[in-house]
């Protein structure tokens, strides 16, 4: 498969200095540049993906009137969360 080339950005010299301030050591600015679409791309991925289950629970809210409560999800969530802390050893 070919690779296809991102638009050239055009940024004032200020941002430019900054960019290359925090490149890591043998990073290029097309590397930098390219992880950073990469995040963007996920982080707006994962947004619609939440937006879209948030529309089906509520359509499922207003068709069955069925919801659970607050102190329930929440307790959920956090159990999740010990979970995650527990296998990262915090």
């Amino acid at each position: 498969m070919k690779t296809a080339v991102i638009p050239q950005v055009r940024v004032d010299p200020g941002l430019r200095a900054q960019l290359e301030s925090v490149l890591g050591p043998d990073e290029t600015l097309s590397e930098f540049v390219e992880a950073s679409v990469r995040r963007a791309v996920e982080v707006r991925q994962a947004q619609t993906d939440f937006l879209v289950r948030g529309q089906v629970a509520w359509e499922n809210f207003q068709r069955t009137g069925e919801a659970l409560p607050a102190a329930q999800v929440l307790g959920k969530l956090q159990a999740r969360l010990d979970a995650r802390r527990k296998q990262l050893g915090g």
